[in-house]
């Protein structure tokens, strides 16, 4: 039996704020063990059967968590030993992944950052006004480029700078705050994406990707909602089947461990809210299509509905933004070019902020901007008027930004909505 009958032929590291993907790119399925070491910290793997011509000192590497890549001296001869240098205590997840085009063979190793100080939670104080979160979500990212244009152009690159686009509009509307889902080049596993969303008690998910298929010919933008069946169309179930093929490109090694996350879903997915989140994502998908229809074609004029991972958040209202079809050359050449996607991302934040301005939360600063007008008048005081209407005094300060509890006759006030 030959020494090398397995070959490392690239090493790519992908860097998110909190985590580091280390992908090795193998001839064949690869046999490997691996172990730590302390003083300093190291992730060992050794690759039984492996050579590699490569020079590791040349990978690009961006992480704050891995100093480097580098080959030491094998246990026994036949052994390629890899070493990663850490710069701190991490936890790591090794899993294989089959051939998927554009990628062969990979070993993917994820390193989650040890001794991370708890993120602090800012808790509002109750009934307080609050900003209208909304999550926008880049599509692909990392070792998923998602669709790659005729000219090479890759759908992950794309959908970033459109989704960065929205949330620079967002956070410039009062009463409105983004948090992205990915806010560089790494892969965030789908159900992770919804969890973000979460955690950060999104009022809408928006998912930001172009699209594709097997013939150039389709063209125009399209909003896409969730459906508890199976696409009827050939371009939705062309969307389904891309879905799982971004899974098997990250990596399932987050799902596979997380299994019982599906019964979660599958029990959650018959509470009511699903049916709440579903309405109110087809009229916000229905606002955002008609701004889109006045800078872009449309390749249909109504939000359409397929069974996606993504929008599968049964308590946050989520839609899917296919920018444009990436598969077409004039489309391609069009997403592109900033002024278009600077025209994609106005259309996507006027639909939204049009849809929560006819339909702000309770207790949030834009509901308070569809308040009622309050005109005080003789002894009356800040908590003779919140009484009066049931709302907070602290509601009706921050609605109307006074320093003080002071008010006097004649004086204007915005009460917001209960």
């Amino acid at each position: 039996m030959a020494y090398s009958a397995n070959k490392l032929e690239g090493v790519r590291i992908w860097a998110a704020p909190e985590s580091t993907r280390v992908v090795f790119d193998l001839r064949e399925p690869p046999k490997y063990s691996h172990f730590t070491l302390t003083s300093p910290y190291r992730l060992v793997v050794d690759l039984t059967t492996t050579a590699t011509g490569l020079n590791l000192s040349k990978i690009q590497n961006n992480s704050k968590l891995v100093k480097r890549v580098r080959i030491s001296k094998p246990p026994k001869k036949g052994t390629l030993r890899l070493v990663i240098d850490l710069v701190k205590p991490a936890k790591a997840n090794l899993f294989a992944l089959s051939p998927t085009a554009p990628y062969g063979n990979r070993l993917v190793v994820d390193l989650e950052g040890g001794n991370q100080s708890p993120k602090k939670v800012k808790v509002e104080p109750e009934q307080a006004l609050r900003d209208i979160i909304v999550a926008i979500d880049a599509g692909h990212g990392g070792d998923d480029p998602g669709s790659i244009g005729p000219s090479g152009t890759y759908e992950k690159k794309v959908a970033l700078q459109i989704a960065k686009k929205v949330e620079a509009k967002i956070n410039a509307t009062p009463g409105m705050r983004a948090i992205m889902t990915r806010s560089g080049d790494y892969f965030v596993n789908l159900n992770k994406r919804s969890e973000i969303a979460r955690n950060s008690k999104a009022d809408l998910l928006v998912s930001i990707h172009a699209d594709a298929f097997t013939s150039p010919q389709p063209r125009g933008a399209s909003v896409w909602v969730l459906s508890m069946r199976r696409a009827n169309s050939e371009i939705g179930r062309w969307l389904e089947q891309k879905e799982k093929h971004s899974e098997l490109l990250g990596g399932a090694g987050e799902i596979i461990q997380n299994a019982d996350n599906e019964q979660y879903l599958a029990m959650t997915l018959l509470d009511m809210s699903m049916d709440r989140s579903m309405a109110i994502s087809h009229n916000i998908a229905g606002d955002v299509l008609s701004n889109l229809g006045k800078v872009t074609r449309l390749h249909k004029h109504k939000p359409e509905a397929a069974s996606l991972a993504v929008l599968k958040s049964p308590d946050i209202p989520s839609i899917l933004v296919e920018t444009g079809f990436i598969s077409n050359h004039r489309e391609e050449r069009l997403l592109n070019q900033r002024d278009h996607q600077n025209n994609i991302a106005k259309a996507v934040h006027k639909g939204v902020v049009r849809y929560f301005e006819n339909n702000p939360p309770a207790h949030t600063l834009m509901a308070s901007k569809r308040g009622i007008k309050h005109k005080v008048v003789a002894g009356e005081s800040l908590s003779v008027i919140a009484h009066r209407y049931q709302v907070s005094v602290a509601s009706i300060k921050k609605a109307n930004k006074l320093k003080s509890n002071t008010v006097y006759i004649g004086q204007k006030l915005i009460i917001p909505r209960a």
